[in-house]
């Protein structure tokens, strides 16, 4: 089977991913992210789909259900090229809200 790789983003974000091959949808809504990732889920598609901090809807059904199924599409969000400093992943979230805010300081 294909596993399809997407990137979805701002206009540097999938032209850097467009050279390793990688579909792009530039500038998408949050409309195009939910039917691309729908379509996926639908299909039964593997995919590889890289998202930009702030492109996908906080509250998205297709998210919150390839979340819960797991495995066959990975969905990585990655910091905007523009302002990666600041970024703050999910993971960074759930450390927090589980260790405590002095889990993510620098010693």
């Amino acid at each position: 089977d294909l596993m399809r790789m997407i990137a979805m983003g701002g206009h540097a974000l999938t032209e850097g991913f467009a050279l390793l091959g990688f579909e792009g949808f530039t500038n998408p809504t949050a409309e195009t992210v939910e039917r691309v990732i729908g379509g996926l889920l639908r299909q039964g598609e593997k995919a590889l789909v890289f998202l930009e901090d702030g492109i996908a809807p906080k509250d998205s059904r297709v998210l919150a259900q390839v979340h819960r199924e797991g495995g066959r599409i990975v969905i990585a969000e990655v910091p905007a090229v523009s302002a990666p400093q600041a970024y703050r992943g999910r993971v960074e979230d759930l450390v927090l809200r589980v260790l405590g805010p002095s889990a993510l300081e620098e010693r």
